[in-house]
């Protein structure tokens, strides 16, 4: 059976930009590496802030930099994905060379491996 990536492909479209917009909201693109993105602490309006403002902004920007990861690497994850979809190898198994189940990639339009490598 001959894999349709079109689908596949606008929903990877879809949730890379879903991600990316996600990833704005905590996160800023870095300016010295291109597709880098760090994380921000949440604006606060004061000119000095008291140390429970500190603490919020500091505990924020931990929590921003958890989420900028797990974002980032998502995204790179769709990205890597696309990059098969035009290069001709989406949606077979990277460790068996199958193709990968349909409803697999419904669930997981970037998945690598088939349900039998799940995990590996």
């Amino acid at each position: 059976m001959t894999l349709d990536t079109t689908t596949f492909k606008k929903k990877l479209l879809t949730e890379k930009d879903l991600v990316e917009k996600e990833l704005g909201t905590v996160g800023r693109r870095s300016p010295g590496t291109v597709g880098d993105w760090e994380p921000v602490a949440s604006d606060r309006d004061s000119a000095s802030p008291d140390r429970d403002e500190a603490a919020e902004k500091i505990e924020s920007f931990e929590e921003n930099t958890a989420i900028v990861r797990q974002l980032e690497s998502r995204l790179g994850e769709v990205k890597d994905a696309l990059e098969r979809v035009e290069n001709g190898s989406y949606g077979h198994c990277a460790v068996c060379e199958k193709e990968i189940e349909a409803d697999r990639l419904s669930a997981n339009p970037a998945a690598t491996t088939c349900k039998a490598h799940m995990g590996k």
